[in-house]
């Protein structure tokens, strides 16, 4: 139905290409022209500074389940006047041992216009009507949790 691509640039800046001080900086190019720096977690010697893969797929997760909820709410004529999520991916090992962001947990806090309330049962609804019609939340293997704040 449509095709995503994105140009990943890197060129080696440092003097050798050991492992322990070959750069790690490199550039996402989309072809909305923004581009953002990126680098491997700090862990794996990466920059602080830039977007690492692991932050970027934990972006990418909840980004989506909002984009979801809140096409759900308009559809549902709620007014959604705020939302904000707290994400946390966990880098751990995998059932085959190799290491995986296994799972991600969604904290979203939403603000609703309007005097309307709803129920915790309600908004658990909401949320897992868009876990399951969420494009990448479908496209992985990582378990994700949405636990509402709020």
């Amino acid at each position: 139905m449509s095709e995503h691509s994105v140009t990943v640039t890197w060129r080696r800046t440092s003097p050798s290409f050991d492992y322990e001080v070959y750069n790690r900086d490199h550039v996402w190019s989309f072809d909305s022209g923004i581009q953002v720096r990126a680098s491997a977690a700090p862990a794996y010697h990466g920059d602080l500074d830039c977007v690492d893969p692991e932050e970027a797929y934990v972006a990418a997760l909840s980004g989506c389940h909002m984009l979801t909820f809140l096409a759900i709410a308009s559809r549902k004529r709620l007014t959604v006047d705020a939302y904000e999520d707290h994400a946390t991916g966990f880098l751990e090992k995998s059932a085959n041992g190799k290491l995986a962001v296994t799972r991600v947990v969604l904290r979203p806090r939403i603000r609703f216009g309007g005097s309307t309330t709803h129920s915790r049962d309600e908004l658990a609804r909401l949320h897992e009507q868009a876990h399951q019609g969420c494009i990448i939340a479908n496209s992985v293997l990582t378990t994700v949790t949405v636990e509402p704040v709020g």
